[in-house]
């Protein structure tokens, strides 16, 4: 399954509480960079950094502040007040 429909599908699940949907969504991530090995090419890896600036998107959409830290954190910005 194409990775933004899987996206939207978690996201629009009704059923799912708000942490079940950033959890299984943390885990599609864990998963991309768990294939990533020391033999992966550049493109393999923006490939997956891509990937997960849309998994970040969509946490953000399910939890804001969530998905504010996780896209700082990756575009390495300044939390601190």
């Amino acid at each position: 399954m194409d990775l933004e429909k899987q996206i939207k599908k978690i996201v629009g699940y009704k059923t799912w509480s708000l942490r079940k949907k950033v959890d299984e969504l943390l885990r599609i991530d864990h998963e991309m960079y768990m294939n990533l090995g020391c033999d992966s090419t550049k493109k393999e890896i923006q490939e997956v950094k891509k990937s997960s600036r849309l998994i970040y998107r969509a946490i953000t959409q399910v939890s804001p502040s969530d998905g504010y830290a996780l896209e700082a954190h990756m575009m390495e910005k300044d939390l601190r007040v």
